[in-house]
């Protein structure tokens, strides 16, 4: 029997079919770039090969020197954002693959994380530190948000287990409605930040120390400046995702143990998919949800299942986010949904939705967002050109099967010769 050849195989022509997609959505930003430049009197030829390396290399920017020339480096910071930025992008994208797995495409992700971004924060911001210390508030608050995510999710799944309602339909209707319910939850509570009078319009960092006081007779919510003579009923908030290190490695970075955190859940969504039995009927029903049923399989169950643990995911994205202390969130979200949810669609067609893929292609995407930010600060470009190599990629993802059989189709004519 012969062997198959290396790339023959299936796993070797998915990787390369990702990497033609990144290759060719590099080449297309970089040819916007040089059009760009050229036509433009202010940029040249000069401006234009600095946004080029910029695209390729701007996660190594370290600003301009003294004669005003790039300058390229090891940037900490920048290095450690990016693995910031990767963290819900990572949840997010691994929510989305887990449901193709399953033969499900989550759309729902938006929604899943506006949900755990709403208990995550409620329970961060709500329960008092003088009652639970903060690092058993702070797994409150994430657990909550897995819940909740799970929560959310499950309701397509249920509609497509009972009801035979397409998911994609589902989740986009479940999308909207998060948005709108957490705008009203968030819109009725105290914790809107009426600290910063330009900020009534986010909600508080988990990481801000509150106080509820009575003045007067009154209960309200003010800040660590407790008022002389009022009665301070609970010490609110205060609790931060820990930086594990990661401060030492990346300093005046945002990253923190939640990238760690992120890391464990892929591995353990992966051994799920790849060492157990309920991976493998999650897998059975996505490849043929009625011969799965023919062999004993409960596939209503595992539908729910998987938009269950799929919706948890995207709910521990947004809890890992905001927990982190240095982020706030804008609770008028009725005006647009997470472009975390969305984003997660891209880096699981990228990944091939393999678990594991979901970290590189996670980091690599918020690699881009790093490099069309330096794009900005450095050069007179938009960082949305990094936007048309994201859209690229995404449109050649969807035609992974065609790149795939194309690679294998050039293999085996070399092997004729």
């Amino acid at each position: 029997m012969n062997k198959e050849s290396f790339w023959n195989k299936a796993a070797t022509r998915s990787v390369l079919a990702s990497l033609i997609a990144i290759v060719i959505g590099m080449m297309a930003g970089s040819i916007i770039i040089l059009i760009v430049g050229l036509t433009n009197p202010a940029l040249g030829i000069k401006g234009a090969w600095e946004g080029i390396r910029l695209v390729f290399a701007g996660l190594f920017s370290t600003g301009r020197s003294a004669s005003g020339s790039l300058t390229f480096g090891f940037n900490g910071t920048t290095f450690g954002n990016m693995l910031f930025r990767a963290m819900p992008l990572m949840m997010t994208g691994l929510s989305v693959a887990l449901g193709n797995k399953a033969g499900l495409f989550n759309i729902g992700a938006p929604g899943q994380y506006l949900a755990g971004t709403a208990a995550s924060l409620y329970v961060a911001l709500s329960v008092p530190t003088s009652v639970l210390p903060a690092w058993l508030i702070w797994v409150l608050a994430f657990l909550c948000g897995m819940l909740a995510g799970a929560l959310w999710g499950s309701i397509p799944g249920v509609l497509k287990a009972y009801l035979n309602i397409n998911e994609v339909l589902a989740c986009i209707m479940t999308n909207w409605i998060a948005a709108n319910a957490v705008t009203w939850i968030f819109e009725g509570s105290n914790l809107r930040n009426v600290l910063e009078g330009t900020k009534t319009g986010y909600i508080y960092k988990t990481s801000t120390v509150m106080h509820d006081v009575v003045i007067d007779g009154v209960n309200s919510t003010v800040g660590a400046a407790v008022p002389e003579g009022a009665q301070v009923l609970a010490r609110r908030g205060g609790v931060a995702t820990g930086k594990m290190g990661l401060d030492a490695l990346f300093a005046g970075s945002q990253v923190n143990g939640g990238i760690i955190v992120a890391i464990l859940l892929v591995v353990v969504i992966y051994v799920i998919l790849s060492k157990t039995t309920l991976g493998y009927e999650l897998k059975a029903c996505g490849a043929n949800r009625y011969a799965a049923r023919y062999a004993g399989i409960q596939d209503k169950r595992n539908i729910v299942l998987t938009m269950a643990l799929a919706g948890a995911l995207s709910g521990a994205g947004a809890a890992l986010y905001y927990l982190s202390g240095n982020t706030e969130f804008f609770w008028t979200t009725y005006q647009s949904l997470p472009s975390e949810g969305f984003n997660g669609i891209p880096v699981a067609l990228l990944a091939i939705n393999h678990p594991l893929g979901v970290i590189f292609s996670s980091v690599f995407m918020s690699m881009l967002s790093i490099c069309g930010q330096k794009l900005t600060e450095l050069t007179a470009y938009n960082e949305y050109i990094t936007d048309v190599i994201i859209s690229v990629i995404v449109y050649l993802s969807a035609f992974m099967l065609v790149i795939k059989l194309w690679i294998g189709k050039l293999n085996n004519r070399k092997a004729v010769k």
